[in-house]
């Protein structure tokens, strides 16, 4: 079961074996167990540091000179690039200056943290989910957790720590006691904006050591590669020790890779996976209480939702595509018609919507290459010369619409039916003979 985001997605593969996308697996093309990052584009983004450095005490506010969390009036130059290399725990001037600032206000202009760009780095401030030019802190109670969970985890090697820590808690404890500009933590949140790569790591680190009984993934795209698939298995093993059950969607092309089987059968029981035509964009939802979806095209933010009518639609989004899936243990449903395969059957519905070849390509997760060779033998199998003719064959075998939907063609009958070529010769509809799915 895929759960993780570091490397997700992978290169996709025709039936052949011919690799069509290379990329590393990550959020950006899919969510396995292997945790976060890019396939297409690989991100050289470090872990953030958001939890205790060693050295020094905190006497003030977390910034190394004390400021206590309130703005003097008083002009700041810009803060030189070695002076924020430090943890939440310590802020420097600027980030002092504007992160009180941006408590007390609720939000602040995105323009004012370029003078303090480790609040980014330290997720302390992220995007306004209404409006993405300015930016809103995170809760003091929450850096409050985050640092004394970094600590107590580290106290048998740095004792020093915990003083530094205990005074920043202080300092934070005192922003979001006064009333002003206090928010809700982040349980109660019903959408947050994760920017970054590390951002959305964590979260998803949180919610899969939260998780306690069921997890639900789709993962569009190709072909899982055994070497990525095995980076993540460890957390996947680690929810089936603790009895948590996994289930992901994805596309036919993934039945063609080997390592996506072998996945399955490590895991067991715990773990299933079901394929269809196509699916939509990544979702993965841990417990029905919370899910991560991608906020951009290139997948570098991500929403994390916990409304739970949010959730509870986009589970229930799942369960639809679940039944309408392919167990990956069962052979895929025959088209119907003879010399035409399942994935040939999808592209023509597809072709009938009036998508472009990369579209198609895109959606089924083949390269645009193996796309127009289907077509091509497509184009063949129905005895069409060209692409006009080949929507009106396409229309009169029945394949303009989903696979289920239409086949036979139009004569139905438990015989089948045939639909005449230009040359004499006719393209004979089977009748399906029950579900192969069991549906």
């Amino acid at each position: 079961m895929d759960v993780g985001f570091r490397r997700m997605d992978v290169g996709r593969m025709d039936g052949a074996g011919k690799g069509v996308d290379a990329g590393a697996e990550g959020w950006s093309q899919g969510w396995d167990m292997a945790g976060y990052g890019t396939d297409a584009h690989p991100s050289s983004d470090g872990p953030v540091t958001d939890g205790p450095v060693a050295g020094g005490r905190v006497t003030g506010g977390p910034a190394a000179g004390g400021v206590g969390g309130a703005s003097s009036g008083a002009h700041h130059p810009p803060s030189p690039a070695g002076a924020h290399l430090h943890g939440a725990d310590r802020l420097c001037q600027a980030g002092d200056r504007v992160y009180s600032r941006a408590v007390r206000r609720g939000r602040v202009p995105r323009a004012d943290a370029e003078q303090a760009p480790c609040l980014l780095e330290l997720a302390l401030l992220h995007p306004d989910p209404d409006d993405m030019d300015w930016l809103v802190p995170t809760a003091p109670q929450e850096i409050m957790t985050r640092l004394l969970r970094d600590v107590y985890e580290e106290v048998s090697a740095s004792r020093s720590r915990v003083g530094a820590a205990g005074g920043a808690v202080e300092w934070y404890a005192g922003l979001g006691g006064d009333g002003r500009g206090q928010q809700p933590p982040a349980e109660t949140v019903a959408i947050r904006v994760l920017d970054g790569l590390p951002r959305i790591q964590a979260a998803m680190d949180e919610a899969t050591r939260a998780c306690a009984s069921e997890v639900l993934t789709v993962q569009p795209g190709g072909i899982r590669r055994e070497d990525e698939l095995a980076e993540g298995l460890h957390r996947a093993l680690e929810m089936r020790r603790r009895g948590v059950r996994m289930r992901s969607l994805y596309t036919h092309v993934a039945r063609h890779g080997q390592g996506l089987h072998n996945y399955m059968e490590l895991l067991g029981d715990a773990a299933e996976a079901r394929t269809l035509d196509e699916v939509v964009d990544r979702l993965i939802v841990f417990d029905r209480t919370v899910a991560f979806v991608p906020a951009n095209t290139d997948r570098t933010i991500a929403l994390e939702l916990r409304h739970p009518a949010l959730v509870e639609y986009l589970a229930t989004v799942f369960e639809r595509l679940w039944w309408l899936a392919v167990p990956l243990t069962s052979p895929l449903p025959e088209t119907g018609i003879e010399g035409i395969t399942h994935r040939e059957r999808t592209i023509a519905a597809l072709l009938a919507e009036g998508h472009q070849d990369a579209v198609v390509a895109e959606r089924l997760g083949i390269s645009v290459r193996t796309c127009r060779a289907h077509i091509a033998r497509l184009s063949e199998t129905l005895g069409a010369a060209s692409r006009t003719q080949l929507g009106v064959r396409i229309a009169q075998a029945g394949l303009d619409g989903p696979p289920g939907v239409g086949e036979g063609g139009s004569g139905g009958s438990g015989a089948g039916s045939t639909t005449p070529r230009p040359d004499g010769r006719a393209v004979r509809s089977r009748s399906p003979q029950g579900s192969p799915t069991g549906r």
